[in-house]
């Protein structure tokens, strides 16, 4: 990836920097990045890394044509994927680079509009009681999803928002409004809420993660401990987890504009993700 990063660092032909306030710019500008886009995912190939398993044929112009008809909305991107794939692994990949690069995105955890089971968690004794006791903890009406699709059109439009966030300890708890949320230029939702209805054709990127189920239950089973849970308990989590990916989130893999691999390396990932800031940066100011 190195030469890559060096030939567009050592490249001296910037091009001008077009007026992206008029329709002629924003056209350009696609043009570009159609350009960017495929050397990309040509290089990926070729690179032994395979970060992109599978792209939508339509995907780029679909995009590129968002871009051209809505420029001053902001990119919403949404990522999806069974437990363990390594959706969260990706988004602190993500979180590290734009920090160190200090580029304009947001990362928002969909998990957080889980909704309030403290009480049932009460009743059953814990989490794996109530599991247990047949509730469907990842079904769909198991989230604040009419929230969710109100929040990101909120933040599409450039409004910073007050999110619920929910507690990952183990009490069910779901704080209200107790997670600020900037609406920056780009703001990435992992996690398997974010393809179910109403709020999957909001995003204008979906992307799908995906990995062996092997390394998966391996993963899986080495956090048990995150989730206050003896390794009993997150084999039966497993099997549960297992059935509603089946039932919930796989039928979305067929929606997404791109399928990704969860085993990518993370150095790779930063690097394309860094190539990606100084392709679409390398303009000249107009003196």
């Amino acid at each position: 990836m190195n030469s890559l990063l060096e030939n567009i660092e050592t490249n001296s032909d910037k091009i001008q920097k077009p007026n992206f306030e008029t329709r002629m710019g924003r056209e350009f500008l696609a043009f570009y990045l159609k350009t960017k886009f495929k050397q990309i995912i040509n290089w990926d190939k070729k690179s032994g890394q395979n970060l992109f398993l599978h792209i939508k044929e339509d995907f780029i112009e679909r995009f590129l044509n968002r871009l051209i008809m809505n420029p001053k909305d902001k990119i919403l991107v949404g990522i999806t994927g069974e437990s363990a794939s390594g959706k969260s692994t990706i988004c602190q990949e993500i979180i590290k680079t734009t920090h160190r690069l200090n580029l304009p995105v947001t990362i928002l955890s969909a998990d957080n509009y889980f909704n309030d089971i403290s009480t049932l968690i009460k009743k059953y004794g814990d989490f794996d009681k109530l599991r247990d006791s047949g509730y469907d903890v990842d079904a769909p009406e198991n989230f604040q999803l009419d929230l969710m699709a109100k929040n990101l059109e909120e933040l599409k439009n450039g409004c910073d928002i007050l999110a619920p966030k929910y507690l990952v300890n183990g009490t069910g708890v779901s704080v209200p409004s107790g997670l600020p949320v900037k609406s920056n230029k780009i703001i990435v939702v992992e996690g398997m809420a974010t393809m179910l209805e109403p709020v999957k054709d909001i995003f204008d990127i979906k992307i799908y993660v995906e990995i062996d189920n092997k390394i998966r239950k391996k993963r899986f089973i080495s956090r048990a401990k995150d989730r206050n849970q003896d390794k009993e308990n997150a084999q039966r989590h497993w099997e549960y987890v297992i059935k509603a990916g089946e039932r919930y989130i796989q039928p979305a893999r067929s929606e997404c504009d791109i399928i990704a691999s969860g085993e990518c390396d993370l150095t790779y990932f930063s690097e394309l993700l860094e190539y990606i800031n100084l392709a679409t940066n390398s303009f000249e100011e107009e003196v």
